[in-house]
């Protein structure tokens, strides 16, 4: 996967080099209050994420997982990804490092990894969930393009208790 240009971001693939920071960032607890992540969170978990989750699984085409970094100082600040689902149709995941939230960075990295998928992988619709009350990930949902759709009913699996979500979604040509 080629670096995809995101204004004043830039997203890249992966690299082994990125492991201690996915662990570092993975401690944050407002992080973890909604993504699903081991407890505790060990530097083998970050290894496996890097290593197996976004680079081997990216290099058969199944994930596409970006660091999504400042293009003028190649500061880390967050990740974007899309689980391929092999029916033209994917969901995307994405968190900021504590430092980086509130400069926008989330919506932009989200709206340039799905005009990317629109455009290089032939997607048709790219799918968004969250916990109901991930009021922040909602926000950037919306500010990436996404519709609401609805409430599920106790459609996601957190800390071992299902959960609602809310779902969206983004078709090809929605996206501006």
């Amino acid at each position: 996967m080629d670096k995809i240009p995101a204004g004043w971001l830039v997203l890249r693939p992966f690299t082994v080099a990125d492991v201690e920071w996915v662990y570092d960032v993975s401690q944050d607890r407002a992080l973890r209050q909604f993504v699903q992540l081991p407890s505790p969170y060990l530097m083998e978990h970050a290894r496996h994420f890097v290593e197996y989750l976004a680079i081997e699984l990216g290099e058969r085409g199944e994930r596409a997982e970006f660091v999504v970094e400042d293009a003028g100082t190649g500061e880390r600040l967050g990740r974007v990804a899309l689980g391929m689902r092999g029916d033209r149709t994917a969901e995307v995941g994405y968190w900021t490092a504590p430092a980086a939230r509130g400069r926008g960075v989330a919506p932009l990295g989200v709206r340039a990894i799905c005009g990317w998928a629109f455009a290089e992988r032939g997607l048709e619709l790219i799918e968004w969930r969250a916990e109901v009350g991930n009021v922040a990930s909602r926000r950037v949902a919306e500010k990436a393009g996404f519709v609401l759709e609805g409430q599920l009913r106790k459609r996601l699996v957190h800390r071992g208790e299902r959960v609602d979500a809310w779902i969206g979604s983004l078709l090809r040509d929605e996206l501006r």
